[in-house]
């Protein structure tokens, strides 16, 4: 006999190991990690009967709703936010008040049950899972597109419509306990809360973050990442409205944040981690005596809920402008039930408006939606007037994903980036010290926090959109790293490379890089042709010279890269440029043939 820690131990494990089997399974299968964890989860707790109480796990991994609201927060400025208010508040509404009351409709006809229980059953199936459909749409890499951010703005909606929903059920069950809560006082609560979590995201969250980067502890920036998302989302709670808005709006407060990317690098492994436990939640918490004793019913109630969601959707995707193929994919991602759907239902038993028996009929009908959520998408490809055209990618407007990418912001990297906006490039720059960005945003820069040797920061800062990397790091170490992470991981991006020294240089080559310079040739070039010139010899002579000396430096690399790095001292002064000496060789001039090269003797770095 398992004790309680043992107990938790072991259904930890059946969830990780059902989740490392299933998921890459049903992936390979073409039917979505998503269906996958469903399956993972019916299989550990309904049917082999290992983990009992599903609803606890589900309550648990509500947390990955959190997370993912909050990414997607992230990657939404205010400003973008205001342009989506017409899809938001026009299409959203229009979405949730036209579909509620069809099928509200659609029940009384069938005279099903009372209109109070058939109004909380209409306007619930109306809401989605905005788990689910993100989820699937981030998979096909759709989030970005037409039908992906009008698909979000609908969830937006419905996730914002809980709260006149709940308060709802109070109205018409004024029997219940929870009529005696004071609706213009949860009101106020609601208001000051929001406003708490914009003050103190405006205001306070910039200079915390600055603070923690400062002191170099990774693990503190990543509590506190935490801490700021189950934060808003307790605060929210509290406000008696959706944990996953609290958290949406924490991160949108972030979006234009320079931390915005490592926050997002550290908080997607949390979000995928809780998110799948929450797909595999809702799997566990399916009744299988409720299903098997009203099993056509509920499975004749799936398909006519969904298909008459979807005609609505459609219907009024086509009013509000969408094209025929937007408004079908909006359609077949949006029919299923949402998470938002068990809370209301369960709200209803407890107040009385339906028998527990009937809210457990309508959650195994919205898991049941779920479970066949991913057969949507691909039936909705079917009714698609031309498959194969690509679809309208949006505007990028979180200012990442430009051609080109730049690591490292010092000064090598500031006197590139210069010439790189002066000729009408866009540049997203990563820098890991928080005192050169809050140096750089005096001067205009914009440029983000981030550590440039991690995958998870490279891929939110939007490297797959990127034409070139530059690493412009200053330790060869880093480079190096940074250089062979994105070989690895990205081998079609060309690397432009800030080279420290001559070995530098020589490994990088070999390596393929695009192009590579080390960081004081080209400085240590013109200082010399203008110390040349202060001495009295002509512009065109000095320059000359100094293309002579670059044209044998570039030869001798060559060499050295193919014959070692001892080769190739024949070509440091044994071409003149002149017929004659500039000047009479002293004993000084005579030594630089002995001089050890730059490799031999680096110059100090400064800290930058």
């Amino acid at each position: 006999m398992l004790s309680q820690s043992g107990n938790l131990y072991f259904q930890a494990l059946a969830l990780l190991a059902g989740a490392i089997v299933a998921a890459p399974l049903f992936k390979r299968l073409g039917l979505g990690t998503v269906l996958g964890y469903l399956a993972a989860g019916l299989l550990i707790g309904p049917l082999a009967n290992l983990i009992t109480d599903g609803e606890q796990v589900l309550h648990f991994s509500e947390l990955g709703v959190v997370f993912l609201l909050f990414v997607i927060g992230l990657e939404l400025k205010p400003s973008r936010l205001w342009t989506l208010r017409h899809a938001i508040f026009g299409l959203g509404a229009a979405q949730v008040i036209v579909t509620g009351a069809v099928l509200t409709g659609l029940i009384l006809a069938l005279n099903l049950m009372m209109w109070q229980a058939a109004v909380v059953t209409g306007f619930g199936l109306a809401l989605s899972s905005t788990a689910f459909a993100m989820q699937i749409l981030e998979e096909r890499g759709e989030t970005a597109t037409q039908h992906g951010q009008t698909s979000f703005a609908i969830l937006l909606f419905q996730d914002l419509a809980i709260v006149p929903l709940l308060a709802m059920i109070p109205v018409l069950a004024p029997g219940s306990a929870q009529h005696a809560a004071d609706p213009l006082g949860q009101f106020l609560i609601a208001v000051i809360c929001i406003g708490a979590i914009v003050a103190v995201g405006r205001y306070l969250l910039n200079p915390l973050f600055r603070f923690i980067a400062n002191t170099g502890a990774r693990e503190v920036m990543i509590a506190a990442a935490l801490f700021v998302v189950l934060g808003a989302a307790v605060l929210m709670q509290f406000a008696g409205l959706s944990m996953a808005m609290g958290a949406f709006i924490a991160g949108v407060l972030l979006a234009e944040s320079s931390y915005r990317h490592e926050l997002e690098a550290d908080i997607e492994p949390f979000r995928g981690v809780f998110l799948g436990l929450f797909f595999m939640a809702v799997g566990l918490s399916l009744d299988l005596d409720v299903i098997l004793s009203d099993w056509l019913a509920i499975l004749l109630a799936v398909p006519v809920f969904m298909a008459i969601k979807a005609l609505v959707v459609y219907l009024l995707a086509r009013l509000f402008r969408s094209d025929h193929n937007d408004a079908i994919r909006i359609a077949f991602f949006l029919p299923q039930g949402g998470e938002f759907g068990f809370v209301l239902f369960s709200a209803a038993a407890a107040s009385g408006l339906m028998s527990v028996s009937t809210a457990s009929e309508l959650v195994a009908v919205v898991t049941l939606s779920m479970a066949v959520m991913p057969l949507s998408v691909a039936l909705g490809n079917k009714f698609l007037a031309n498959p194969n055209a690509e679809d309208e990618i949006d505007e990028d407007f979180d200012g990442a994903g430009a051609d080109v990418m730049m690591i490292g912001f010092s000064r090598y990297g500031q006197i590139a980036a210069q010439i790189l906006l002066a000729g009408g490039s866009d540049v997203t720059v990563i820098d890991a010290s928080a005192d050169r960005i809050r140096a750089a945003g005096r001067f205009g820069f914009r440029i983000y926090f981030g550590d440039g040797t991690r995958k998870e920061v490279l891929e939110a800062a939007g490297i797959r959109q990127a034409k070139i990397v530059a690493v412009c790091t200053h330790i060869k170490e880093t480079t190096d790293q940074i250089v062979e992470m994105i070989q690895a991981n990205y081998p079609d991006i060309k690397l432009f490379v800030r080279s420290y020294d001559r070995v530098h240089t020589l490994k990088l080559r070999a390596r393929g890089v695009h192009y590579e310079l080390r960081e004081t040739l080209e400085s240590g070039l013109v200082f010399g042709r203008r110390t040349l010139e202060e001495l009295g010899v002509g512009e065109e002579l000095a320059h000359e010279i100094m293309e002579d000396i670059r044209r044998r430096d570039e030869d001798r690399l060559h060499i050295q890269a193919s014959e070692g790095l001892t080769a190739g001292n024949d070509l440091l002064l044994t071409r003149p440029v002149t017929p004659e000496p500039l000047i009479k060789p002293t004993r000084e001039a005579k030594r630089i043939d002995t001089v050890p090269d730059e490799e031999m003797e680096p110059d100090a770095t400064p800290a930058e």
